[in-house]
Order: C-alpha cells, then sequence, then structure tokens
C-alpha cells in the first residue's frame, strides 16, 4: 500500500505539468562523451512482460517519436545499484570477485519473489512502469547486501542518491519538448492502471554500466540464478 501511494503521489503531481508541457528534460541523453558508469545489480522483464511495455511506448510513439523510448534490451529492475554512476569510475579499480561474493552470500535462501509489473506513472523527467514485489525477498535482498557490503571495505555508494524502494522500470525519457502534451498526458492517463505481467526472479545480473542500462556499453559481469 505504501508503495502504491508512492506511485500515486509521483503521477498526482506530475500528470498536470506534463499536460502542459513542463517537463524536464534530459540534456545528456544524446551525449556521446557522456563518461558516467557504475556498478548495478539489477532483473531483466520476462519476454512477455517486455512485449506489453513496447506496445505502451508504441502508442506514445505515434504522438511523439522524439522521446527517449526504453529499448526492450535495456528494460530493467534496479534490485540495487551499488556504485551510481560517476564521471570516471574503471572496472580495474575494482575486485570484481570480492562483489560477487558478497551478492552471492546474500542471495543465500532468498524467498521466491514474484514481480507484478501494473499501471504507470511518472515525472517531470520520465515515464515508469509500476513494479510490486508480491513477497519480502527483494525487500530481504536489498536489506543484506546494504548490510553486507557496508560492513565491507569496497567502493560503494548505496543510498547515496536516495533510499531505493521502489521495483520501477523507466520506460520513456524526456529529450525535447513535447509535441503534443494534452495527447501525451491522455495516454498516460489510459495505461495509468494497465496490466504488464507477473514474473518470478529467477535470476539476477550484476553488470557495469552507464546512466541508462543502454545495452551497447552495458557489460555483464555475472549472472546469479536464485
Amino acid at each position: 500500500m505504501e508503495l502504491m501511494q508512492l506511485y500515486d503521489n509521483m503521477f498526482n503531481q506530475s500528470i498536470g505539468q506534463i499536460s502542459r508541457g513542463d517537463i524536464e528534460i534530459d540534456r545528456q541523453i544524446d551525449d556521446d562523451s557522456d563518461r558516467r558508469r557504475g556498478l548495478t545489480l539489477l532483473i531483466r522483464p520476462n519476454d512477455e512482460i517486455k512485449a506489453r511495455v513496447e506496445a505502451f511506448q508504441d502508442e506514445l510513439i505515434k504522438i511523439d517519436g522524439g522521446q527517449y523510448y526504453q529499448p526492450p534490451s535495456d528494460q530493467h529492475v534496479t534490485a540495487l545499484s551499488i556504485i551510481s554512476c560517476y564521471e570516471g569510475f574503471d572496472l580495474n579499480e575494482i575486485q570484481i570477485r570480492d562483489y560477487e561474493d558478497i551478492i552471492s552470500q546474500s542471495l543465500n535462501d532468498i524467498p521466491s519473489t514474484m514481480l507484478k509489473f501494473k499501471g504507470i506513472t511518472a515525472s517531470r523527467e520520465a515515464v515508469l512502469i509500476q513494479g510490486f514485489p508480491m513477497g519480502e525477498g527483494l525487500k530481504i535482498l536489498r536489506d543484506r547486501l546494504r548490510s553486507n557490503f557496508r560492513s565491507s571495505d569496497l567502493q560503494q555508494s548505496i543510498d547515496s542518491r536516495y533510499r531505493l524502494a521502489t521495483a520501477h522500470m523507466t520506460s520513456v525519457r524526456f529529450r525535447r519538448e513535447l509535441r503534443s502534451p494534452a495527447k501525451f498526458s491522455g495516454i498516460l492517463q489510459d495505461y495509468r492502471a494497465a496490466d504488464f505481467g507477473v514474473m518470478n526472479i529467477k535470476s539476477l545480473e550484476l553488470v557495469y554500466n552507464d546512466w541508462y542500462q543502454n545495452s551497447n556499453i552495458v557489460k555483464t559481469l555475472r549472472r546469479f540464478t536464485i
């Protein structure tokens, strides 16, 4: 219920602004010189969910194809951002095996967890697919990871930007002014409670990534099965 309230608050605060074209444009999304990199543990949606998200995006593209639509290959839920993206981060600075070991320990006996994707929410910067963990598995994993990494001397910046509590997928980022703000926001309202599917979390990926989880840049360092 708290998670639904959070998503509701986001939507209610931003939908009026979006309908007026009052958005915040990401000026770095098309910048080839962007060198922000980080380390993330993430969850990939299944093919059925990807297809439903893509169908939603197609409705928005008909109205405004100029925004950034997260490709199916890049769709993800952040389980935890271990090293938040910053300019100059280099994999050679860390021992990946040490990170893998902590993640493996944290995954021991984690309860099975389903993720339900239902509805969309938005901010002035982006459109998000709402994710809802079914069960305590994801929360337990995040808490273990926080505790285990903070007890280590490894480089990490967990929760440095904000404490992650949601299980959303970013679907659209605003890269330019909206072509038709009222129509765009109308589609968002139409999909406010749309069903995008349910999945069982069977694996997680530790990745070296840019800010946008672009598959051309992302390196999968290890897959963990649950």
